[in-house]
């Protein structure tokens, strides 16, 4: 990977219009990360630098907000400050930053072990597939849980985790070599940070998963949005250790932010694995556990998880596999299922076959053509179909099609696909542009009212504050032009009068314009396509969902 660093206000778009051809831009303040295959495509723009206007006015520390949950108007913002901590049984766990290395030392090109794929049994009738996201403060174990899953259900043989396990003590990394069954890029590996969303799959009797492992790191929430707008479920890996909870859970930690954000993006079931039960500060100690649980459960219910219903928390070592897939020993208070055999009983994701095409995109490239990736949210395709691409309505015809890198003829809601497509270049397809069926188009547009909650903010927001808009896997700059009324948190009820402004903790309803068309659909419609994010300078200000589309003006 190589790093571009940006130029560092929200109000800058020459760096992120560019970003979005060569691909995920981290944040329009944070550092541009492209793959080094493009690295000498951008070396193109001869060094060209934009120039930016003043940044704005900082948010500040504004305390957060704990009144009602998002459904009910109302949320419980994150500071975007975190503050990256060192464990060894964590997503990699501390690691001394000047541990030696020898400098210019020629290491071997090695091909990367892929997970295996498990062939599909000829007439077998087809598993449910589920996405699962791990979300959670940056070093709580995410990675290293999604690779310890990986070798208990058969994905990563021994030998390959053993390869691992070699490669990470000879750079002084030994507790770090679990995740690099997902961390895969030399540089994630190096830094002990995920970066990209991580993907896996693996496979239980009833279900086919995929993994999608998020960053847990600030600088990366974008990223994070991506991820768990695909996800069906979620996974809050946080730690027990001593200081670890406190430091993820409290402000300036990524929990509180993961957590709300999973919810935004329309996530409905979360586990909560307490992880690092082993760690001798914790020694899996009851106490420690119901108190991590005590101070989270409060927060989940303001966020809009119902903690009887929707939530489900569970003690587990990432490192040693404890309660993944057996249950701990260690722990006979705990007498729920574990992890995996968990997952495999929950019921069936209620999912739309018979409706309206709808995949966004959330990548694209060239490998023999065009091809691109997305989850496919609603209705069912199949190979040799003619499909729409919007917003720019370009006619394609499906060449072929893999879910989850198997190749098949046809393919229903929920599943991850990477399609091969004829018609369209791959220049002309943007993350974020929704594949749909010619009967059924999605909406698109530049211009919607929609009802907002603020979150964390400082300052006062008034028409003409700029912002970054979060919307499936589509970002874009947007402006809110003007605010139509106050809402009640508790009555709903909205005012008479329209207000000169709105402050944090505060919910309303406002006319946003996005600089340019996208692809949307009201919340009523279509949830998945309605609900979104705003975020400005490394923190997410508010959460909204669209009301109603406004037509352009001739």
């Amino acid at each position: 990977m190589t790093v571009f660093p940006q130029c560092g206000t929200a109000k800058c778009l020459v760096v992120f219009k560019a970003s979005l051809s060569f691909g995920f831009c981290v944040d329009l303040c944070s550092p541009l990360v492209i793959h080094t295959t493009c690295a000498n495509r951008w070396a193109g723009l001869n060094g060209q630098r934009c120039t930016s206007r003043p940044p704005p006015m900082e948010n500040g520390d504004a305390e957060m907000a704990t009144d009602d949950t998002w459904e009910q108007k109302g949320s419980e913002p994150s500071k975007a400050e975190a503050e990256p901590g060192g464990s060894p049984g964590g997503d990699r766990g501390q690691a001394d930053e000047d541990s030696p290395q020898e400098e210019g030392m020629e290491e071997e090109e090695e091909v990367v072990p892929t997970p295996k794929v498990v062939p599909t049994q000829p007439n077998a009738p087809k598993k449910e597939h589920v996405n699962v996201v791990f979300i959670g403060h940056v070093d709580a174990g995410k990675s290293t849980i999604g690779g310890q899953i990986m070798y208990l259900t058969g994905m990563v043989d021994k030998r390959t985790l053993e390869k691992y396990e070699r490669e990470a003590k000879e750079k002084n990394r030994e507790t770090w070599y679990l995740s690099w069954a997902l961390d895969t890029n030399q540089e994630e590996r190096d830094k002990g940070k995920t970066v990209e969303v991580g993907r896996a799959y693996f496979e239980t009797e009833e279900k086919h998963f995929t993994i999608l492992d998020a960053p847990g790191h600030k600088s990366f929430v974008p990223n994070m949005i991506g991820g768990a707008s695909q996800a069906d479920l979620a996974v809050l890996v946080i730690s027990a250790r001593k200081g670890e909870f406190e430091t993820g859970f409290e402000k300036g930690g990524q929990t509180r932010e993961h957590a709300m954000l999973a919810k935004t993006a329309g996530v409905k079931h979360l586990i909560v694995l307490v992880n690092k039960m082993d760690d001798p500060t914790v020694n899996w100690s009851l106490e420690r556990y119901e108190e991590c649980k005590e101070k989270l459960v409060p927060f989940l219910k303001k966020v809009g998880f119902n903690p009887r219903k929707d939530v489900h928390f569970m003690p587990c070592s990432g490192l040693t596999g404890a309660n993944l897939k057996e249950p701990a020993e260690y722990c006979p208070w705990y007498t729920g299922l574990p992890f995996i055999p968990h997952l495999d009983s929950l019921p069936n994701f209620s999912r739309s076959s018979d409706g309206p095409v709808r995949l966004p995109i959330v990548d694209k490239y060239k490998d023999m053509g065009t091809v691109i990736l997305g989850k496919l949210e609603s209705g069912s395709i199949s190979k040799a179909q003619q499909l729409v691409m919007m917003p720019n309505r370009h006619t394609v015809e499906l060449l072929s099609l893999l879910s989850d890198d198997v190749e098949t003829d046809d393919a229903g809601p929920g599943e991850n696909l990477k399609l091969r497509l004829k018609g369209i270049e791959e220049e002309e397809i943007l993350p974020g542009f929704i594949l749909c069926n010619a009967e059924n188009l999605c909406h698109t547009g530049r211009t919607f009212d929609a009802q907002i909650v603020i979150i964390e903010h400082k300052s006062i927001i008034c028409p003409g504050y700029n912002a970054v808009l979060h919307i499936h896997t589509c970002i874009e700059e947007v402006q809110i032009t003007a605010l139509i009324c106050l809402v009640d948190k508790k009555t709903g009820d909205k005012s008479k009068t329209r207000p000169r402004f709105v402050k944090q903790d505060q919910v309303c309803i406002a006319r946003l314009r996005t600089a340019g068309t996208i692809c949307l659909e009201t919340f009523k419609d279509f949830p998945q396509m309605g609900r979104f994010t705003l975020r400005d300078e490394g923190k997410t200000i508010a959460i909204g969902k669209v009301l109603k589309l406004v037509a352009e003006k001739d």
